[in-house]
């Protein structure tokens, strides 16, 4: 078996993120959740409220032979406004919030130097807001979330925001694109 590694990433609508990550080659799988709150076993209804401090992420499952922590973080801030407090686009709350959370402290380590290389680049007009934290539990969301672009491509939602971030990343990313 293969020495698979996962990343836990939020940038707003787990569906975006999911649908952009999952098509990159060395990514194994995509699984949308809640994590970084302080309500066990959350529904989505209770995440949506604002009131259990969870974020909507994915946990991506990677092989690191054929893509790096870093390049996953390189698309995934590439790929929604890591500027933006506590939303993205019309999604707003602490749940959107932009989130990288760690499970090892090179994890840390490399998210703070990427965030700290896209400031010092100036990438982004406005600073980034984005949040390291340790993860601590990962819930995952109901199974009407999982794959839910692939499941729903023609869902208005997801022809208006996640199509325009999957061109993005076909256009800016092609060469990291699972064949």
């Amino acid at each position: 078996m293969a020495n698979y590694q996962t990343a836990t990433l939020g940038g707003g609508c787990f569906w975006c993120v999911e649908a952009v990550l999952e098509k990159l080659r060395g990514v194994i799988d995509v699984e949308s959740g809640y994590a970084g709150g302080q309500v066990p076993n959350p529904t989505y209804r209770e995440v949506c409220s604002g009131r259990t401090g969870h974020a909507e992420v994915v946990r991506v499952t990677f092989d690191p032979e054929q893509i790096s922590y870093e390049d996953l973080l390189t698309v995934f801030f590439a790929t929604h406004d890591p500027t933006t407090l506590n939303r993205q686009g019309a999604d707003r709350g602490t749940q959107y919030r932009s989130i990288v959370m760690t499970e090892t402290d090179e994890q840390r380590e490399t998210a703070e130097r990427v965030i700290r290389e896209l400031t010092e680049a100036e990438i982004f007009d406005d600073p980034i807001v984005t949040q390291v934290e340790p993860l601590t539990t990962f819930y995952a969301a109901e199974q009407y979330h999982q794959d839910y672009y692939r499941n729903n491509p023609a869902q208005p939602y997801c022809q208006a925001v996640i199509a325009p971030k999957v061109a993005k990343l076909r256009a800016q990313y092609l060469e990291k694109l699972a064949a």
